[in-house]
């Protein structure tokens, strides 16, 4: 099961509720997405963040395990890779990477730019498996 895109607006400031609440999204869809597939355990989520979505690393990590208790996802691993930002000169052509206050292009001083990556926020892989699966595995 690959590739579900979350959120769709600009990042909001970073705070331990916007975590909970961005990792209680991640949790239902991964949920739903299993039960479509048949699945009643999830034992593995990988998640891209940009790096300029303002998602702390401590906190979504916290707000995964505090919540995934009581989901499919109990017991799951959690892998998260975080992008970093990088932009594309309109004037000039230039791409290159930046951090969240200087954008400015670096070979002509342009404020005109294209974010190309950097605020990314979607769930690349769930693996899950069920009851049948698990009794053969066992044996």
């Amino acid at each position: 099961m690959r590739g579900h895109a979350l959120g769709s607006g600009p990042a909001q400031r970073s705070s331990a509720v916007h975590e909970m609440g961005i990792m209680s999204d991640v949790l239902t869809t991964c949920e739903n997405i299993a039960r479509d597939a048949g699945k009643d355990r999830i034992t593995h989520i990988a998640l891209t963040v940009g790096e300029l979505t303002d998602i702390q690393d401590f906190a979504l990590e916290f707000a995964f395990e505090a919540l995934s208790p009581q989901t499919m996802a109990a017991g799951a691993a959690l892998a998260v890779t975080y992008i970093a930002p990088e932009s594309r000169c309109t004037a000039c052509g230039k791409v290159y990477g930046h951090d969240r206050f200087t954008m400015l292009c670096p070979a002509c001083g342009s404020f005109e730019v294209q974010q190309l990556r950097g605020r990314e926020l979607q769930i690349d892989t769930i693996e899950a498996d069920d009851e049948e699966e698990r009794t053969c595995d066992d044996d």
